[in-house]
Protein backbone atom coordinates (compact mmCIF):
# COMPACT_ATOMS: atom_id res chain seq x y z
CA UNK A 1 0.00 0.00 0.00
CA UNK A 2 1.03 3.34 -0.58
CA UNK A 3 2.24 5.48 2.43
CA UNK A 4 -0.44 8.30 3.24
CA UNK A 5 1.07 11.81 2.53
CA UNK A 6 1.50 14.08 5.25
CA UNK A 7 -0.89 16.65 4.69
CA UNK A 8 -0.65 19.98 7.09
CA UNK A 9 -3.48 22.27 7.36
CA UNK A 10 -2.45 25.55 8.34
CA UNK A 11 -5.11 28.37 9.06
CA UNK A 12 -3.38 32.54 8.92
CA UNK A 13 -4.90 34.41 11.41
CA UNK A 14 -3.24 37.42 12.50
CA UNK A 15 -4.52 39.72 15.41
CA UNK A 16 -4.25 43.35 14.36
CA UNK A 17 -7.29 43.49 11.59
CA UNK A 18 -8.34 46.82 10.82
CA UNK A 19 -11.64 46.60 9.47
CA UNK A 20 -12.53 44.06 11.75
CA UNK A 21 -11.14 44.26 15.36
CA UNK A 22 -10.46 40.87 16.38
CA UNK A 23 -11.88 40.11 12.62
CA UNK A 24 -11.17 35.97 13.07
CA UNK A 25 -12.86 35.06 16.45
CA UNK A 26 -15.85 37.33 15.74
CA UNK A 27 -18.98 35.39 16.37
CA UNK A 28 -20.18 34.24 13.37
CA UNK A 29 -23.92 31.80 13.58
CA UNK A 30 -22.73 30.91 17.42
CA UNK A 31 -18.97 30.19 16.44
CA UNK A 32 -15.83 32.49 16.45
CA UNK A 33 -14.96 32.78 12.75
CA UNK A 34 -11.85 31.10 12.94
CA UNK A 35 -13.76 27.70 14.66
CA UNK A 36 -15.47 27.06 10.69
CA UNK A 37 -11.46 26.65 9.13
CA UNK A 38 -10.57 24.54 12.14
CA UNK A 39 -13.34 22.15 12.11
CA UNK A 40 -13.38 22.09 8.10
CA UNK A 41 -9.17 20.63 8.64
CA UNK A 42 -10.16 18.25 11.47
CA UNK A 43 -12.92 16.64 9.73
CA UNK A 44 -11.04 15.75 6.40
CA UNK A 45 -9.89 12.31 6.03
CA UNK A 46 -6.72 13.58 4.55
CA UNK A 47 -5.88 16.11 6.46
CA UNK A 48 -2.71 14.90 9.21
CA UNK A 49 -2.33 17.57 11.10
CA UNK A 50 -3.90 21.14 11.64
CA UNK A 51 -2.22 24.65 12.92
CA UNK A 52 -3.23 27.80 13.32
CA UNK A 53 -0.71 30.66 12.93
CA UNK A 54 -1.35 33.78 14.71
CA UNK A 55 0.61 36.39 16.70
CA UNK A 56 -2.77 36.83 19.15
CA UNK A 57 -3.01 34.88 22.57
CA UNK A 58 -6.64 35.72 22.41
CA UNK A 59 -6.82 34.07 18.57
CA UNK A 60 -4.40 31.21 20.22
CA UNK A 61 -6.74 30.37 23.13
CA UNK A 62 -9.89 30.17 21.08
CA UNK A 63 -7.91 27.98 18.60
CA UNK A 64 -7.00 25.78 20.78
CA UNK A 65 -10.70 25.21 22.33
CA UNK A 66 -11.73 24.44 18.73
CA UNK A 67 -8.75 21.82 18.81
CA UNK A 68 -6.11 23.22 16.58
CA UNK A 69 -2.78 23.00 17.32
CA UNK A 70 -0.20 26.18 18.52
CA UNK A 71 3.34 24.84 18.16
CA UNK A 72 4.65 28.50 17.70
CA UNK A 73 3.92 32.10 17.63
CA UNK A 74 4.11 34.00 14.82
CA UNK A 75 6.80 37.05 14.67
CA UNK A 76 5.73 40.18 14.23
CA UNK A 77 7.54 40.99 11.18
CA UNK A 78 5.19 38.10 9.43
CA UNK A 79 2.14 39.84 11.06
CA UNK A 80 1.67 43.35 9.35
CA UNK A 81 -1.14 44.87 7.40
CA UNK A 82 1.19 44.02 4.02
CA UNK A 83 2.21 41.08 5.17
CA UNK A 84 1.63 38.31 2.53
CA UNK A 85 1.16 34.46 2.54
CA UNK A 86 4.12 33.44 1.40
CA UNK A 87 6.68 34.38 4.43
CA UNK A 88 3.76 33.09 6.77
CA UNK A 89 4.43 30.05 5.34
CA UNK A 90 7.83 29.25 4.77
CA UNK A 91 8.29 30.16 8.72
CA UNK A 92 5.72 27.50 9.58
CA UNK A 93 7.75 24.97 7.64
CA UNK A 94 11.04 26.20 8.30
CA UNK A 95 10.12 26.36 12.47
CA UNK A 96 8.23 22.83 12.23
CA UNK A 97 11.53 21.05 10.04
CA UNK A 98 13.96 22.86 13.37
CA UNK A 99 11.76 22.29 16.15
CA UNK A 100 10.19 19.30 15.01
CA UNK A 101 11.62 17.58 12.47
CA UNK A 102 8.47 17.51 10.78
CA UNK A 103 8.33 17.81 7.42
CA UNK A 104 4.68 17.24 5.50
CA UNK A 105 4.58 16.78 1.89
CA UNK A 106 1.40 18.89 1.49
CA UNK A 107 -0.05 22.17 2.62
CA UNK A 108 -3.75 23.29 2.86
CA UNK A 109 -4.15 26.80 3.41
CA UNK A 110 -7.75 27.36 4.75
CA UNK A 111 -8.61 31.39 5.13
CA UNK A 112 -10.87 31.99 8.04
CA UNK A 113 -12.76 34.56 5.93
CA UNK A 114 -14.11 31.93 3.78
CA UNK A 115 -15.83 29.78 6.38
CA UNK A 116 -18.61 28.31 4.50
CA UNK A 117 -17.15 24.96 2.94
CA UNK A 118 -18.98 21.93 1.87
CA UNK A 119 -18.38 18.91 3.31
CA UNK A 120 -15.44 16.70 1.47
CA UNK A 121 -14.33 19.72 0.13
CA UNK A 122 -10.22 19.07 1.49
CA UNK A 123 -10.98 15.73 0.28
CA UNK A 124 -11.59 16.79 -3.21
CA UNK A 125 -8.44 19.32 -3.17
CA UNK A 126 -5.82 16.21 -1.96
CA UNK A 127 -7.51 13.52 -4.50
CA UNK A 128 -7.15 16.52 -7.78
CA UNK A 129 -3.43 16.78 -6.50
CA UNK A 130 -2.89 12.86 -6.56
CA UNK A 131 -4.01 12.13 -9.65
CA UNK A 132 -1.82 15.03 -11.13
CA UNK A 133 1.55 14.37 -9.98
CA UNK A 134 2.64 17.46 -12.17
CA UNK A 135 0.01 20.00 -10.58
CA UNK A 136 2.27 22.60 -7.91
CA UNK A 137 -1.32 23.27 -6.31
CA UNK A 138 -5.10 23.13 -6.15
CA UNK A 139 -7.19 26.17 -5.71
CA UNK A 140 -10.60 26.66 -5.13
CA UNK A 141 -12.19 28.78 -7.93
CA UNK A 142 -16.38 29.89 -8.80
CA UNK A 143 -17.52 31.04 -12.03
CA UNK A 144 -17.35 34.36 -11.83
CA UNK A 145 -20.26 36.67 -11.34
CA UNK A 146 -19.16 39.24 -13.76
CA UNK A 147 -17.49 38.79 -16.68
CA UNK A 148 -14.47 41.01 -17.26
CA UNK A 149 -15.04 41.21 -20.79
CA UNK A 150 -17.67 44.08 -20.35
CA UNK A 151 -14.91 45.91 -17.77
CA UNK A 152 -13.06 49.00 -18.84
CA UNK A 153 -9.89 50.88 -17.75
CA UNK A 154 -10.26 54.58 -17.21
CA UNK A 155 -7.87 57.11 -17.92
CA UNK A 156 -8.02 60.53 -17.35
CA UNK A 157 -8.78 62.71 -20.57
CA UNK A 158 -9.33 59.83 -22.55
CA UNK A 159 -11.80 57.74 -23.92
CA UNK A 160 -12.55 54.19 -22.34
CA UNK A 161 -10.57 50.94 -22.78
CA UNK A 162 -11.96 47.45 -22.43
CA UNK A 163 -10.18 45.58 -20.01
CA UNK A 164 -10.04 42.30 -22.18
CA UNK A 165 -10.49 41.59 -25.58
CA UNK A 166 -11.88 38.33 -27.36
CA UNK A 167 -10.23 37.30 -30.80
CA UNK A 168 -13.18 36.91 -33.14
CA UNK A 169 -15.48 39.20 -31.19
CA UNK A 170 -15.02 43.05 -32.18
CA UNK A 171 -17.23 44.46 -29.18
CA UNK A 172 -16.96 42.13 -26.42
CA UNK A 173 -19.01 44.79 -24.23
CA UNK A 174 -21.89 44.43 -26.68
CA UNK A 175 -21.94 40.83 -26.75
CA UNK A 176 -23.97 38.13 -24.73
CA UNK A 177 -22.52 36.76 -21.74
CA UNK A 178 -23.56 33.66 -23.54
CA UNK A 179 -21.30 34.46 -26.09
CA UNK A 180 -18.61 35.49 -23.97
CA UNK A 181 -15.50 32.81 -22.44
CA UNK A 182 -16.49 31.74 -18.97
CA UNK A 183 -14.26 33.26 -16.27
CA UNK A 184 -13.28 31.59 -13.15
CA UNK A 185 -12.76 34.18 -9.89
CA UNK A 186 -10.34 32.30 -7.11
CA UNK A 187 -11.82 31.69 -3.61
CA UNK A 188 -10.34 31.83 -0.24
CA UNK A 189 -11.93 28.80 0.34
CA UNK A 190 -9.15 26.32 -0.17
CA UNK A 191 -5.63 26.30 -1.56
CA UNK A 192 -3.79 22.63 -1.65
CA UNK A 193 0.38 23.16 -2.28
CA UNK A 194 3.21 20.59 -2.63
CA UNK A 195 5.44 21.77 0.22
CA UNK A 196 8.78 22.24 -2.04
CA UNK A 197 6.23 24.61 -3.78
CA UNK A 198 6.11 26.39 -0.75
CA UNK A 199 10.01 25.59 0.11
CA UNK A 200 12.32 25.11 -3.39
CA UNK A 201 10.32 27.06 -6.02
CA UNK A 202 9.64 30.36 -3.67
CA UNK A 203 5.69 29.89 -4.47
CA UNK A 204 2.74 29.55 -2.54
CA UNK A 205 1.22 28.09 -6.00
CA UNK A 206 4.09 27.42 -8.33
CA UNK A 207 2.92 27.47 -11.95
CA UNK A 208 0.94 24.23 -12.60
CA UNK A 209 -2.47 25.00 -11.24
CA UNK A 210 -5.32 22.46 -11.01
CA UNK A 211 -8.65 24.13 -10.54
CA UNK A 212 -11.37 22.39 -7.89
CA UNK A 213 -14.49 23.66 -8.99
CA UNK A 214 -16.58 25.14 -5.76
CA UNK A 215 -20.65 25.77 -6.23
CA UNK A 216 -20.83 29.68 -6.17
CA UNK A 217 -23.73 29.49 -3.28
CA UNK A 218 -20.41 29.10 -0.67
CA UNK A 219 -18.59 31.99 -1.74
CA UNK A 220 -18.09 34.47 1.03
CA UNK A 221 -15.56 36.14 2.40
CA UNK A 222 -15.84 38.31 5.23
CA UNK A 223 -13.60 41.39 5.34
CA UNK A 224 -16.23 44.16 6.89
CA UNK A 225 -18.56 44.13 9.23
CA UNK A 226 -21.32 44.63 6.93
CA UNK A 227 -19.73 41.26 5.45
CA UNK A 228 -20.00 39.44 8.35
CA UNK A 229 -23.67 40.17 9.02
CA UNK A 230 -25.29 39.41 5.57
CA UNK A 231 -23.08 36.17 5.39
CA UNK A 232 -24.68 34.81 9.19
CA UNK A 233 -28.25 35.99 7.82
CA UNK A 234 -27.44 34.28 4.16
CA UNK A 235 -26.10 31.01 6.12
CA UNK A 236 -29.23 31.11 8.94
CA UNK A 237 -31.87 31.46 5.84
CA UNK A 238 -30.41 29.34 3.07
CA UNK A 239 -29.54 26.33 5.30
CA UNK A 240 -26.31 25.34 3.23
CA UNK A 241 -24.68 21.95 3.77
CA UNK A 242 -21.36 23.27 5.62
CA UNK A 243 -18.99 22.24 7.66
CA UNK A 244 -19.96 22.91 11.06
CA UNK A 245 -17.65 23.32 14.60
CA UNK A 246 -20.31 21.26 15.77
CA UNK A 247 -22.95 18.64 14.69
CA UNK A 248 -24.89 19.47 11.37
CA UNK A 249 -28.06 21.75 11.96
CA UNK A 250 -31.24 19.82 12.44
CA UNK A 251 -33.77 21.12 9.53
CA UNK A 252 -37.37 22.13 10.58
CA UNK A 253 -39.69 19.41 10.55
CA UNK A 254 -41.51 18.50 7.62
CA UNK A 255 -44.83 18.26 9.38
CA UNK A 256 -44.78 20.48 12.75
CA UNK A 257 -47.41 19.23 15.26
CA UNK A 258 -46.10 21.39 18.67
CA UNK A 259 -44.53 24.55 18.91
CA UNK A 260 -43.19 24.65 22.77
CA UNK A 261 -41.82 28.39 23.79
CA UNK A 262 -39.51 30.06 26.70
CA UNK A 263 -41.65 33.08 27.86
CA UNK A 264 -38.85 35.68 28.61
CA UNK A 265 -36.48 36.56 26.10
CA UNK A 266 -38.31 35.32 23.43
CA UNK A 267 -41.62 35.90 23.64
CA UNK A 268 -40.73 39.00 25.08
CA UNK A 269 -37.20 41.58 24.61
CA UNK A 270 -35.96 39.85 28.25
CA UNK A 271 -36.71 43.63 29.60
CA UNK A 272 -39.25 44.01 32.69
CA UNK A 273 -40.53 47.72 33.78
CA UNK A 274 -41.19 47.82 37.70
CA UNK A 275 -43.03 50.49 39.19
CA UNK A 276 -43.12 51.41 43.06
CA UNK A 277 -45.43 48.81 44.32
CA UNK A 278 -43.50 45.99 42.49
CA UNK A 279 -45.70 45.69 39.82
CA UNK A 280 -44.01 44.39 36.58
CA UNK A 281 -45.19 44.59 32.74
CA UNK A 282 -42.97 43.61 29.69
CA UNK A 283 -42.95 44.44 26.05
CA UNK A 284 -44.00 41.93 23.43
CA UNK A 285 -44.89 41.87 19.66
CA UNK A 286 -48.20 41.80 18.30
CA UNK A 287 -47.37 40.43 14.87
CA UNK A 288 -46.55 37.42 17.10
CA UNK A 289 -50.04 37.04 18.21
CA UNK A 290 -51.14 36.21 14.88
CA UNK A 291 -48.39 33.90 13.84
CA UNK A 292 -49.12 31.83 16.88
CA UNK A 293 -53.36 32.42 15.66
CA UNK A 294 -52.20 31.12 12.09
CA UNK A 295 -50.63 28.15 13.39
CA UNK A 296 -53.38 27.22 15.68
CA UNK A 297 -55.77 27.88 12.61
CA UNK A 298 -53.12 25.19 10.84
CA UNK A 299 -53.73 22.66 13.47
CA UNK A 300 -50.68 23.10 14.94
CA UNK A 301 -50.62 23.50 18.77
CA UNK A 302 -48.74 26.30 20.82
CA UNK A 303 -47.44 25.68 24.47
CA UNK A 304 -45.80 27.82 26.45
CA UNK A 305 -43.04 26.74 29.34
CA UNK A 306 -41.92 29.36 31.77
CA UNK A 307 -39.16 29.97 34.11
CA UNK A 308 -40.83 33.62 35.41
CA UNK A 309 -43.02 33.24 38.14
CA UNK A 310 -44.97 36.23 37.51
CA UNK A 311 -48.77 36.47 37.00
CA UNK A 312 -47.76 38.39 33.60
CA UNK A 313 -46.53 35.44 31.95
CA UNK A 314 -50.25 33.87 32.60
CA UNK A 315 -51.74 37.29 31.48
CA UNK A 316 -49.99 37.48 28.25
CA UNK A 317 -50.88 33.30 27.08
CA UNK A 318 -54.34 33.55 28.36
CA UNK A 319 -54.66 36.85 25.92
CA UNK A 320 -52.78 34.54 23.01
CA UNK A 321 -55.49 31.87 24.06
CA UNK A 322 -52.39 28.68 24.59
CA UNK A 323 -52.04 26.76 27.26
CA UNK A 324 -48.70 27.46 29.66
CA UNK A 325 -46.68 26.43 32.53
CA UNK A 326 -44.98 29.19 34.53
CA UNK A 327 -42.63 28.52 37.68
CA UNK A 328 -40.64 25.58 35.71
CA UNK A 329 -37.27 24.90 36.71
CA UNK A 330 -36.94 22.09 35.20
CA UNK A 331 -37.50 22.41 31.58
CA UNK A 332 -36.80 19.19 30.15
CA UNK A 333 -38.53 17.35 32.60
CA UNK A 334 -42.03 19.62 32.07
CA UNK A 335 -41.00 19.20 28.41
CA UNK A 336 -41.10 15.36 28.54
CA UNK A 337 -43.79 15.46 30.56
CA UNK A 338 -45.75 17.32 28.52
CA UNK A 339 -44.80 15.24 25.40
CA UNK A 340 -46.49 11.61 26.34
CA UNK A 341 -49.58 13.74 27.86
CA UNK A 342 -50.20 15.07 24.21
CA UNK A 343 -49.04 11.76 22.64
CA UNK A 344 -46.53 13.74 19.83
CA UNK A 345 -43.64 12.27 19.28
CA UNK A 346 -40.82 14.37 19.46
CA UNK A 347 -39.90 14.31 15.28
CA UNK A 348 -42.86 16.58 15.04
CA UNK A 349 -41.98 18.96 17.78
CA UNK A 350 -40.42 22.34 17.63
CA UNK A 351 -38.60 24.26 20.48
CA UNK A 352 -37.83 28.00 20.44
CA UNK A 353 -35.76 29.44 23.83
CA UNK A 354 -33.29 31.93 23.91
CA UNK A 355 -30.96 31.42 27.29
CA UNK A 356 -28.91 28.59 28.98
CA UNK A 357 -31.67 27.40 30.71
CA UNK A 358 -33.51 26.25 27.51
CA UNK A 359 -30.39 24.00 26.51
CA UNK A 360 -31.77 21.07 28.28
CA UNK A 361 -35.30 20.86 25.70
CA UNK A 362 -33.15 20.82 22.71
CA UNK A 363 -31.99 17.05 22.56
CA UNK A 364 -35.86 16.73 23.48
CA UNK A 365 -37.16 17.85 19.78
CA UNK A 366 -36.54 17.57 16.28
CA UNK A 367 -35.28 21.31 16.07
CA UNK A 368 -34.01 23.48 18.17
CA UNK A 369 -34.45 27.46 17.23
CA UNK A 370 -33.21 30.39 19.02
CA UNK A 371 -33.76 34.22 18.66
CA UNK A 372 -30.89 36.61 17.17
CA UNK A 373 -29.84 38.14 20.46
CA UNK A 374 -29.92 34.46 22.32
CA UNK A 375 -26.79 33.61 24.42
CA UNK A 376 -23.73 32.79 22.86
CA UNK A 377 -23.76 29.15 24.38
CA UNK A 378 -27.02 28.48 23.01
CA UNK A 379 -26.67 29.88 19.56
CA UNK A 380 -23.61 27.35 19.24
CA UNK A 381 -26.27 24.64 20.36
CA UNK A 382 -29.22 25.84 17.83
CA UNK A 383 -30.42 23.92 15.08
CA UNK A 384 -32.08 27.75 13.77
CA UNK A 385 -30.86 30.51 14.81
CA UNK A 386 -33.43 33.62 13.84
CA UNK A 387 -33.10 37.08 12.10
CA UNK A 388 -34.85 38.62 14.62
CA UNK A 389 -34.39 39.40 18.12
CA UNK A 390 -36.56 38.39 21.29
CA UNK A 391 -39.75 39.85 21.55
CA UNK A 392 -39.65 41.73 18.01
CA UNK A 393 -40.53 39.45 15.92
CA UNK A 394 -38.27 36.42 16.31
CA UNK A 395 -41.25 34.28 17.14
CA UNK A 396 -43.42 35.40 14.36
CA UNK A 397 -40.99 34.49 11.66
CA UNK A 398 -40.35 31.24 13.22
CA UNK A 399 -44.13 30.51 12.56
CA UNK A 400 -43.91 31.90 9.29
CA UNK A 401 -41.03 29.17 8.74
CA UNK A 402 -43.13 26.66 9.79
CA UNK A 403 -46.28 26.80 8.58
CA UNK A 404 -44.28 27.80 4.59
CA UNK A 405 -42.95 24.13 5.79
CA UNK A 406 -45.86 22.57 6.33
CA UNK A 407 -48.36 23.23 3.66
CA UNK A 408 -48.67 19.74 2.63
CA UNK A 409 -49.15 18.16 6.12
CA UNK A 410 -51.29 21.38 7.45
CA UNK A 411 -53.96 20.93 4.23
CA UNK A 412 -53.89 17.03 4.82
CA UNK A 413 -54.99 17.67 8.26
CA UNK A 414 -57.31 20.13 7.78
CA UNK A 415 -59.24 17.71 5.26
CA UNK A 416 -59.07 14.80 7.99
Amino acid sequence: MAKQPEVLAIIPARGGSKTIPGKNIQPFVGYPLIAYSIAAALQAEGVTRTIVSTDSEEIAAVARQYGAELPFMRPAEHAQDDTIDLPVFQHALAWLAENENYHPNVVIQLRPTSPLRPPGLIDRALDLLQDHPEADSVRGVVLAGQSPHKMWQLKEGAPMQPLLRVEGIPESHNAPRQALPDIYWQTGHIDAIRAATILDKGSMSGSSIYPLLIDPSYTVDIDTLNDLHRAAAYVTSEQLDIVWPSRAPRPLPADVRLLVLDFDGTLTDDRVWVDAEGREQVAAHRGEGYGIGLLKTAGIQVYVLSKERNSVVAARCQKLGIPFQQGVDDKASALSALLKELKIPTEQVVFAGHDVKDLPCFELVACAAVVADAHPEVLRAADLRLTRPGGRGAVRELCDLILSGNSTATHSRSAA
